[in-house]
C-alpha cells in the first residue's frame, strides 16, 4: 500500500465531492475528505467514507470548515502523521468543491435585502481564495509534488448572470483566475491546475439558488444531451485527468457539461 496515491477533496460529503471520492477510490486512490456537516447531514459523509473503504481504499475524513486556517492546519498535520506511518507521502490530487456563499442581489430597495461587505468577503474567501491557501500549505509542506493535480469546480456562472448570484459569480471568476495563476507558478514543479466547469447539476447547492426550478427546466430544454449534468459525469473524468500522460494540460477551464455552455 506504500505506493497508493492520495486524493484530497474539499467538500467531500455530497455533490461533486462525494462522486469524486467514490470515482477516485475505484481508480485506486486513498481519499482525504474534508466536509462541514451538522448532525442531520453527517450520515452523507459517513456513507462516502464507507464507499471509499468498500473499494479497498483508505479514507481519512474530517468534519471541519475547509476555509478556516486552524482547521486546515489540523487536517494537514493529521495527514503528515499518517504519511509518517507509511502508506504514501504525497497528495496526488486536490479537488476544491466548496459551495457556500451568500445569494443576495447587489442592489435592493432595503439595505437588509442587499449583499453586505462581510457576506461578499466571506463568499470570495470560502469559494475561491481558500483554494490558494490549501495549495500554499501543501506545497510548503512538500505534501504535493511533481505529478500533482489541482482541480477546482467552477460553473457557467463565472461568465453568465443570474439573479442573486453576483457574489458567487465573482467567486467562480476568481477561482478560474486562481487556477491560471497556480498553473503558471507551479508549472516548474510539475503540478497542474485546471478549473472544471460542470453544467447545471441538481445538487443541494443548486436548490439554494432562487429560481433554481426555472434554471433546471431551461437547461433540460437547451442542453444538447437533453438532461442535466450529474456529479458522476464529472467524477468519471477525474481518473483520466490524473493520469501521468495528462501533465501538459494546465491553466484551463475544462467544460464537462454535455455541450450546455455552447448553447447558452
Amino acid at each position: 500500500m506504500s505506493d497508493t496515491p492520495w486524493a484530497l477533496i474539499l467538500g467531500a460529503s455530497s455533490g461533486f465531492g462525494a462522486a469524486a471520492a467514490r470515482s477516485l477510490a475505484k481508480a485506486g486512490m486513498n481519499v482525504i475528505g474534508v466536509h462541514l456537516d451538522r448532525r442531520d447531514t453527517q450520515p452523507l459523509a459517513e456513507q462516502v467514507k464507507a464507499d471509499v473503504e468498500a473499494a479497498g481504499r483508505e479514507a481519512l475524513f474530517f468534519n471541519k470548515n475547509a476555509a478556516d486556517d486552524d482547521a486546515r492546519k489540523e487536517v494537514l498535520d493529521a495527514v503528515a502523521a499518517r504519511f509518517a506511518q507509511g502508506g504514501g507521502h504525497t497528495v496526488r490530487c486536490l479537488l476544491h468543491s466548496i459551495a457556500f456563499g451568500t445569494l443576495k442581489p447587489f442592489v435592493a430597495p432595503e439595505p437588509a435585502g442587499r449583499l453586505t461587505r462581510k457576506q461578499f468577503d466571506m463568499t470570495l474567501d470560502v469559494m475561491a481564495n481558500s483554494l490558494v491557501y490549501w495549495v500554499q500549505d501543501l506545497v510548503a509542506r512538500e505534501q504535493m509534488g511533481r505529478g500533482g493535480r489541482i482541480w477546482a469546480m467552477t460553473s457557467a456562472g463565472s461568465h453568465r448572470v443570474w439573479g442573486s448570484y453576483g457574489a458567487v459569480s465573482a467567486a467562480k471568476a476568481a477561482l478560474e483566475s486562481h487556477c491560471r495563476q497556480l498553473a503558471l507558478e507551479l508549472g516548474p514543479r510539475g503540478i497542474t491546475a485546471n478549473a472544471l466547469q460542470a453544467g447545471v447539476t441538481d445538487t443541494p447547492a443548486l436548490r439554494k439558488i432562487p429560481g433554481h426550478t426555472e434554471m433546471i427546466e431551461r437547461t433540460k430544454a437547451l442542453n444538447p444531451c437533453g438532461r442535466l449534468t450529474e456529479p458522476e459525469d464529472v467524477a468519471r473524468a477525474l481518473p483520466l485527468l490524473a493520469h501521468p500522460d495528462m501533465g501538459w494540460l494546465t491553466g484551463n477551464v475544462l467544460r464537462l457539461d454535455g455541450g450546455e455552455d455552447i448553447i447558452g
